[in-house]
């Protein structure tokens, strides 16, 4: 029987300033590798074009839940850029939500999604669906290369933590500001979640595809391991 594994990728990853679509290519060749061993769900983030949207609605005066649907609806095109680059074996569409989500994961190896409700982040998304699949591991694909103990390009002194529990995980991302397109490590409600369902969780540099490889196959990762 196929693992179900629930994947997070940031939208800087997917689509890294002034690189075109090769990131987006890649992660395709390495995901669509392994749905011989498992059933993939795949959710992205917004990344720094939901920002650029965000930021001139908030400009405009738009309020929060507007934003945040500003959001919703860029991480559901990257989605769909996602699926043009996955090709044959994914779900044709971005689900909306969990019951289509898994409904879709029925039929076919790859399934992906975007943001689905404001005041949800895509990291709460990723956390939400596999706790309803009741996934054992969630890797978080994200810009920077596991865990810190505080915002890296701000505190010279933070350091990397290879492996956390979940409380630990908690106080660190609590400390975060809240708002629409926050661009964290992972979101303090997603936190929570992996902890009642007792997730592993791994967090991963996504640029580093042969690193992020490791982590999907459950081989030894730089990176961070909640658990």
């Amino acid at each position: 029987m196929k693992e179900d594994l629930v994947i997070s990728i940031g939208g800087s990853i997917l689509l890294p300033e002034d690189e075109g679509v090769s990131s987006i290519e890649s992660l395709a060749d390495i995901l669509s590798s392994g749905t011989d061993k498992y059933d993939l769900y795949i959710v992205t983030g917004g990344g720094r074009i939901a920002r650029d949207y965000i930021g001139w609605g908030r400009a405009l005066n738009a309020d929060e839940a507007t934003l945040d649907e500003l959001g919703i609806a860029t991480s559901r095109l990257n989605a769909r850029l996602m699926i043009i680059a996955l090709g044959k074996e994914v779900y044709p569409v971005p689900a909306k939500d969990f019951d289509e989500a898994v409904s879709a994961g029925n039929h076919y190896s790859i399934v992906t999604m975007g943001g689905t409700h404001p005041g949800h982040t895509t990291d709460a998304v990723a956390a939400m669906l596999a706790e309803r699949l009741g996934a054992q591991r969630l890797i978080n694909a994200t810009s920077v290369d596991g865990v810190y103990t505080a915002d890296p390009k701000k505190e010279e002194e933070a350091e990397r933590l290879e492996s956390l529990s979940y409380d630990r995980l908690i106080e660190i991302v609590s400390k975060n500001e809240g708002g629409a397109g926050p661009n964290v490590v992972f979101d303090p409600l997603a936190a929570e979640i992996v902890k009642r369902a007792s997730i592993d969780t791994y967090v991963v540099d996504g640029n580093d595809m042969e690193n992020l490889e490791k982590a999907i196959r459950g081989e030894e990762f730089h990176g961070s391991t909640v658990a």
